[in-house]
């Protein structure tokens, strides 16, 4: 028996001397993980395996009955890591190896607001999105001002519900490596728009006298564009 079991069989039996309403929810979990097992067994998963998913299994339930927290993981060694490192080369050199998806979306997906996944859903149907920056004006640019940056109006095109924080949601998706602030214009005209918005014109107003727009635009990354098609196709 290893004694990952051994410590759950261990801590169930301290939890059933805990109460009657405590052991008759061990019980109950006790049928279910029974039932899981004889599932396994059916499928032909190997035993091994088995063994080791119902002791993690019992080892929750037994936490959860005693209202103890989950010990906190131990880093990764050196050697687990240049294991990981080696076997993603061995996988990168098996021409039958099949990555149908990155491993990060998962991760990426639990890093999301909903406002951030509707921006991502709205850039992949209408593709680039022109934004401004704001700042004062001076002689060549020498000593101009930055008053306000990444002006648009992707959160409201968007229908984000909190158009305050289009800014932040912006600065997420880029720190997830899924947007990126390009400096090229896109159409000309679709700046003009963006120019007479009530939150530009502030901004021009306390840049003073002739203040200056820097025209650029905000596109999907390559990374963006696939995670977008694995996660939020636009047929969803």
């Amino acid at each position: 028996m290893s004694s990952a079991f051994r410590e759950a069989t261990g801590l169930l039996r301290i939890a059933a001397n805990t109460g009657l309403s405590t052991a008759r929810w061990l019980i109950d979990a006790g049928l279910h993980t029974g039932q899981k097992v004889a599932r396994d067994l059916a499928a032909g998963e190997p035993p091994v395996k088995i063994a080791t998913e119902l002791g993690a299994e019992l080892r929750a339930a037994a936490r959860d009955a005693l209202g103890m927290p989950e010990p906190e993981p131990a880093p990764p060694s050196t050697e687990d890591l240049r294991a990981r490192g080696a076997e993603l080369l061995r996988k990168s050199a098996d021409v039958h190896y099949v990555e149908d998806r990155h491993p990060a979306y998962a991760r990426i997906l639990d890093d999301l607001t909903p406002d951030e996944a509707r921006i991502l859903r709205f850039l992949v149907t209408e593709g680039p999105q022109p934004m401004v920056d704001v700042r004062t004006n001076r002689p060549l640019g020498i000593g101009s001002e930055l008053i306000a940056a990444g002006l648009s109006m992707v959160g409201r095109q968007a229908g984000v519900r909190a158009l305050d924080r289009t800014n932040a949601y912006l600065n997420n998706l880029f720190r997830l490596g899924l947007i990126w602030f390009s400096p090229e214009e896109v159409d000309p005209d679709r700046y003009q728009v963006i120019e007479v918005q009530p939150e530009v014109q502030a901004a021009m107003a306390k840049a003073g006298r002739a203040p200056r727009t820097v025209r650029r635009s905000l596109h999907l990354t390559p990374f963006g564009e696939d995670f977008c098609q694995v996660c939020l196709p636009p047929t969803v």
